[in-house]
Formats: structure tokens, C-alpha cells, sequence
């Protein structure tokens, strides 16, 4: 069921609805190359670092457009402001998949395999937490009475990440397979920055329930 978001403009819609394309495209994207680095392919992950950066090009430009035909034709005036702050601040979950794998790239954490697995399911859960709140977006413009759904699955997930990032943390200061403290420090820092995906959906749910709330009173 098609709310009255899209009433004005067809093209409005299919702007959105690409710049929601393009962001789940992002977490694929960082999902394919994040496995590759856990996994040891090096190579195969250094060689395909443009996609990402494409990627987010596009989806900055998708987001002007957006903006500029909301103030230019007047549309969505009684939700114009609450979708300009979801979708901008859904942008910055793009932005982190980028200066994520970069920071990846430059810096070269060594996960050693007593936490690549709990690493791996940090990248996991974390993104889950991002494609829900994507979900939830979707369902702000079609399905208003589902954004409560994709916010409680928001929630799970981050609650899950949370939980992984500790566990990481706990075993790389307990272990003694680092000759050197900088080194655990290195890990640590990393395990947040994969955490962060989880915490930026949590921040972003929020504000889509509230939307979704003043939408429906």
C-alpha cells in the first residue's frame, strides 16, 4: 500500500527508491570485500577498492538530486524535513563502507585466526543491523505500519554486534599471542569500526520510528 509520501511526484519516488538500491548495493559491495580480506585474498580485494568508491559517488549524487527536487518543486512539504535527515544520515552508512575498506587497505590489521571468526560475524551482524534500517525505510514510504517491525530487527542486531565486539576485545587483551600492546590496540580499533555500522542503524531507527510516528497521528 503506496502512502501519501509519493503522491506528487513518480520521479521523486524512483529517485528514492534507486538511492535505497544503491545503499543496499554499498553493503553487498563492502560484504564481498570484507570476506576477502578476513579470508586472505589480498590481491582480490586491493584490486576491486574502486567499486566502492563508484559506488558512494553515485549514491552522493542520487542524494543531491533528491534534495533539489524536494525544495525546487515544493514536494513532500508535510515529511520533507524528516526524510532529508534519514536519507542524509543513511548516507553516512555509505560513507563508512568506504573509509572502512580504505582504512583496511592502508593500515592491514592481522586478525589472527583465534578471532577471524568472531570477526567475521562482527561484519555480519553489524550490516544486518544496516540492511534492516534500509528496510525500514522502504516501508516509511509503502508500508508505514511495518517501520516498527524493521526497528525491533535493528535493535537484535546491534544488540548482537555489541556483544561480538566485547567478546573480540576480551580476547585480544587476554591473549599473549601479541608480543606488542599497539598491536592489540590496532585490533580493538578495528572491531569498533565494524561495530560502528550497528550503531549509526540503531541512531537512524530512532529517528524513523519518530517519523513514522508523527506521520501516523
Amino acid at each position: 500500500m503506496r502512502t501519501f509520501v509519493f503522491n506528487k511526484s513518480q520521479e521523486l519516488e524512483k529517485d528514492i527508491n534507486e538511492y535505497l538500491d544503491t545503499v543496499e548495493e554499498a553493503f553487498l559491495l563492502f560484504k564481498r570485500d570484507i570476506d576477502r580480506y578476513f579470508n586472505g585474498h589480498f590481491d582480490l580485494f586491493e584490486d576491486n577498492l574502486d567499486d566502492i568508491l563508484d559506488i558512494e559517488n553515485k549514491a552522493d549524487d542520487l542524494l543531491k538530486d533528491i534534495k533539489y527536487k524536494l525544495y525546487t518543486y515544493m514536494l513532500l512539504p508535510e515529511a520533507r524535513g524528516d526524510v532529508l535527515s534519514l536519507l542524509e544520515n543513511l548516507d553516512n552508512e555509505v560513507d563508512l563502507c568506504k573509509k572502512v575498506l580504505m582504512q583496511f587497505s592502508i593500515e592491514r590489521p592481522e586478525i589472527k585466526s583465534f578471532v577471524k571468526t568472531e570477526f567475521k560475524d562482527l561484519a555480519k551482524q553489524s550490516l544486518n543491523s544496516a540492511e534492516e534500517v534500509v528496510k525500514g525505510m522502504r516501508a516509511y514510504f509503502e508500508e508505514i505500519s511495518m517501520v516498527n517491525d524493521y526497528v525491533n530487527k535493528v535493535h537484535f542486531y546491534e544488540h548482537e554486534a555489541d556483544k561480538i565486539e566485547e567478546r573480540i576485545k576480551r580476547k585480544v587483551f587476554n591473549s599473549d599471542k601479541f608480543e606488542e600492546f599497539s598491536k592489540k590496540a590496532h585490533l580493538r580499533h578495528f572491531a569498533e569500526r565494524l561495530a560502528y555500522f550497528s550503531d549509526l542503524a540503531e541512531d537512524i531507527s530512532e529517528e524513523l520510528s519518530v517519523a513514522a510516528i508523527k506521520r501516523t497521528v
